[in-house]
């Protein structure tokens, strides 16, 4: 009888033996003894009364039952029993990498047989052989992870050296340990962290030779993908040549297309511009043109975007410091319609607007009339009407509420609040005593959304309005080049919008989260026609997109069953929204299929085709699997040594990288180490850069020795246009082997020496302002917050691909921020450029930099890096001619290296007084004169 059948209260429970937890409870009462059955079935049964020695039978009884119902139970499973602790025990030192996958049925079998049976023995009536037979099946139940990483790490032991001649032989050099490490290690999921120049290719080639040999898989079950076609040509040739092993690589789109055949029984053509970068670019200019010329609402939308929310509309409030202002402004590159550059965001929008209707004007124009000497630069307002004679000065001020209901004007933080509106006051007065007409607008009406709108009720009864044909703006705009970028924007746009299965309603609502504003409102209005006309062209044919989409669909929903167990993914860094859900796809259909990626989220730089290297940071959740309640199991591992660069390249450009802290930790172990300098910067004058380049060479050619092989040398440009004649330097330097590359195109080259030229600021210098546009965060699942998050990497990859030295030509007037970053810090240990290198000072005026320039007098001169800006201009010491005297707090003199001192100016930061002549005799004047008009009597 497998039940206890008890009586109580006229009515009868009956308690199976299988749901006892324990063997009954007996507690002494002063009426009886009491019997307490605990089952997990019913409330717990207490007989009470009993004496103690019939309640001390039934329980005996009871507790020989439960204990012969359970030891029958035992024997009834033991198959069960003996099956799982035999793959239990297996673990000790298992002859397959014990992964997630493998490991997670077991562990649910031995928990259930654990719950429903073994839990439940009585360990002093089965005896202590059984407890034994049983615990290594409890103590897993228990604590699997400890398990299954005592059994990973007994694996990887005795594999790595039961392949070892494999591993010292599938290359011409032996595979290190890390690489070794990365081929066995074999869990759900796998990144392997190869930096720049750590032998990933010898790693993929291994590792599927490996599968095929250790007779973990046959060549059929393996997937392995490549981004570009001729990678997956070489790595196909280079599997088979190391290994014997026929495994044919492929690239994403192969494999897609494969799938749509298989499924659909034949393959739809593919759109021309596919496989073309420059034909889908051209692709989206025509559409835009086409839109233009045809469609009133959208030309407007197209015109309205350009006029007014091509740069980042920031003004003079959101920033802190003058410095930090100009900087903005100078990577904005605020180039108007007509074609000037302009001072202010604000500016920008009142010229276009006078541009868009027909309003012939001059920017910055000086006065008409000659203003008695004020010790002012000739008064140059904002804007001359050319037809009437008008002025339009834009005033930076506010309107601010005060706590007694009055208004007042107020300026950006950085600006001298009295000053500024003293100057508005003297700019009214200038054109009421020369009866010229001015019209004021102001940054509070831009605040309040009534710029423009303004403008026109001012100007109503002066000009008449003649707004041009939106054809002839857009014309303008193209002929400005400024078409181009915004083409290669919008297209990169699509394509992240179509791969992340994106709506219009998705952007807009990050939009609004984001706080992207009008901006973002004006591109989406520009892009929905746009996207619309391109899905039209498309005439049935399919891009990249629609490809690996389709693929995926059917993956997901079985329509194609996958004959992989392994997926084998190169430059994991590029990989798409699109790419991850077909490899998820395929992941899915089987239970123990693995992924296995290498790459390197320092080399994750191609944002505008779509790559997301969120993906990659988050590896495990994206593809990992399930353990124990864990998800997002998975196993990465670091290649950390570089057989490239040497050590004080290879560190430089870590540490470079790392600033952004999202980026994933590496160690590095360098190449080799550095015997001299092997990071110069070499600043570049105005029309220097052909003869500072030719110097560099020249050095590097003189270091050849006569009787060795030519060093290779390699050219690097943010972009194409910085080429130089490279014929020309390839027949001047016969000892050096001269190439040209963009970075993008450079990744995994390599040369002896690596220059990159200029490294200068602006929106196509570098760091490009362009790349990291906040609008293409509406297409991607997360933004990243660090600043100019992948140029930094662009840049990684461009010092990573030298060997031995690595020489950053850039601006002297104008170095971009990375250069000045490097050039700064000490933790990159960059040498000092050889020869005579003018001092940087600190600009008093505006925070920024002063250059040591060389006037067309000859002479020395220390401008402001902010040139359009600031303004600020000191000559060089009288006496030595080179120097800038430099003042120390609390002193009324400033001095030069040179040991010359001069008295400090009372008007001004950065100033010093010389011996001037007036009208009333000689005196002491600033040498910023007539910038600056402080004086002092000269003592005689």
């Amino acid at each position: 009888m497998d039940y206890i059948r008890i009586t109580r209260r006229s009515q009868v429970v009956s308690v199976s033996l299988e749901s006892l937890a324990t063997a009954p409870c007996l507690r002494k009462g002063m009426l009886g003894t009491a019997l307490t059955v605990r089952s997990g079935e019913f409330e717990d049964v207490t007989l009470k009364g009993a004496s103690h020695q019939n309640a001390r039978d039934f329980s005996e009884r009871i507790k020989e039952a439960w204990t012969r119902y359970n030891l029958a139970a035992l024997e009834k499973e033991a198959a069960r029993l003996d099956r799982i602790l035999a793959e239990v025990m297996s673990l000790a030192a298992p002859s397959r990498y014990p992964a997630a996958c493998n490991i997670a049925p077991l562990l649910e079998q031995a928990r259930a047989l654990d719950t429903s049976l073994l839990s439940k023995l009585n360990a002093e009536a089965i005896g202590r052989e059984t407890v034994a037979r049983v615990a290594p099946v409890r103590k897993f139940a228990s604590d699997p992870r400890t398990s299954r990483a005592n059994g990973i790490a007994a694996f990887v032991t005795a594999e790595l050296d039961r392949w070892k001649d494999f591993f010292d032989n599938i290359e011409s050099n032996p595979l290190t340990p890390e690489q070794r490490l990365s081929v066995v290690v074999d869990e759900d999921a796998t990144l392997v962290l190869a930096g720049a120049g750590s032998g990933k290719t010898s790693v993929i080639t291994a590792k599927a030779a490996y599968l095929v040999k250790a007779g973990i898989r046959q060549p059929e079950e393996i997937l392995l993908l490549a981004f570009a076609k001729n990678a997956a040509d070489e790595m196909s040739e280079r599997v088979e040549a190391r290994s014997g092993v026929p495994i044919v690589a492929r690239t994403f789109h192969a494999i897609a297309y494969d799938i749509i055949g298989i499924v659909e029984g034949s393959k739809p053509a593919l759109a021309d511009h596919a496989t073309d970068d420059m034909a889908f670019t051209n692709l989206i200019k025509q559409i835009l043109k086409d839109l233009v010329y045809r469609l009133s609402e959208v030309s407007k939308a197209i015109i309205q975007f350009f006029a007014h929310f091509l740069v980042e509309p920031k003004t003079e409030w959101d920033f802190k410091t003058k410095h930090d202002f100009y900087t903005h402004m100078e990577s904005q590159d605020l180039r108007t319609l007509q074609g000037e550059k302009v001072k202010s965001y604000e500016e920008l929008q009142i010229a276009n607007w006078l541009y868009e209707n027909g309003v012939e004007y001059e920017y910055e124009p000086v006065y008409e009339h000659k203003i008695p000497e004020t010790g002012r630069r000739d008064y140059q307002p904002d804007f001359r009407l050319i037809e009437s004679g008008i002025y339009i000065e834009h005033f930076g001020v506010r309107r601010q509420k005060m706590a007694d209901g009055s208004e007042r004007l107020v300026t950006a933080p950085f600006v001298n609040r009295d000053e500024y509106l003293a100057g508005m006051e003297w700019k009214r007065q200038v054109h009421a005593e020369h009866e010229t007409t001015l019209i004021e607008t102001y940054s509070y009406e831009r605040q309040e959304g009534r710029l423009l709108s303004g403008l026109a009720e001012k100007l109503a009864s002066h000009v008449t309005l003649n707004p041009r044909p939106v054809d002839t703006i857009y014309d303008r705009i193209v002929e400005l080049k400024q078409v181009d970028d915004f083409s290669k924007l919008l297209g990169t746009f699509l394509r992240k919008y179509k791969s992340g299965g994106y709506s219009l309603q998705d952007c807009e609502i990050k939009s609004d989260r984001m706080k992207l504003g009008k901006c973002a409102r004006a591109f989406l209005d520009v892009f929905a026609p746009v996207f619309e006309e391109y899905q039209k062209r498309l005439e049935g044919r399919i891009d990249f997109e629609d490809m690996i989409l389709r693929a995926a669909r059917y993956a997901e929903t079985g329509s194609y069953v996958s004959p992989f167990r392994h997926i084998l993914v190169d430059e994991f860094q590029d990989i798409s929204q699109s790419r991850a859900r077909l490899v998820k796809a395929l992941k899915a259909q089987h239970p123990d299929v693995r992924v296995f990626a290498v790459g390197d989220d320092w080399q994750s730089i191609f944002r505008f085709a779509g790559s997301d290297i969120h993906l990659m940071r988050h590896f495990g959740r994206e593809f990992g699997g399930s353990f124990d309640g864990e998800a997002g199991v998975h196993r990465s591992v670091d290649l950390g040594r570089t057989f490239r660069s040497v050590d004080q390249i290879a560190f430089a450009a870590r540490t470079f990288v790392l600033r952004n802290p999202a980026q994933i930790q590496k160690q590095i172990v360098p190449a080799g180490t550095a015997t001299e300098p092997a990071v110069r910067i070499v600043t570049v004058s105005k029309g220097e850069d052909a003869a500072k380049l030719s110097g560099v060479l020249a050095a590097m050619s003189a270091a050849v020795a006569a009787e060795a092989k030519p060093a290779t040398v390699l050219l690097l440009g943010r972009y194409r246009f910085v080429e130089p004649d490279l014929q020309d330097l390839k027949r001047r330097f016969s000892r050096l082997k001269i190439s040209f590359k963009t970075i993008h195109a450079s990744k995994g080259l390599e040369a002896d020496h690596v220059i990159l030229l200029n490294a200068d600021s602006g929106r196509t210098g570098f760091p490009s302002e362009i790349v990291d546009d906040p609008l293409l965060s509406l297409v991607s699942p997360e933004e990243e917050a660090f600043q100019n998050a992948e140029e930094r990497r662009v840049m990684y990859v461009a010092m990573t691909r030298a060997r031995h030295t690595l020489t950053i030509l850039a601006s002297n007037a104008r170095p971009s921020s990375f250069v000045t970053e490097l050039k700064k810090d000490p933790a990159y240990g960059i040498a000092a450029p050889p020869g005579v290198e003018l001092e940087e000072h600190g600009c008093g005026e505006c925070g920024g930099r002063l250059l040591g320039v060389t006037g067309k007098d000859g002479r020395i001169w220390y401008r402001c890096e902010h040139v359009q800006h600031c303004g600020n201009l000191l000559p060089a010491c009288q006496s030595c001619g080179t120097a800038l005297p430099r003042g120390t707090d609390g002193t009324t003199e400033l001095r030069c290296a040179c040991g010359a001192t001069y008295p400090t100016c009372p008007e001004c930061e950065d100033g010093w007084l010389v011996a001037r002549s007036g009208s009333y005799g000689k005196f002491l004047g600033c040498v910023r004169y007539p910038t600056c008009v402080g004086k002092a009597k000269m003592e005689r």
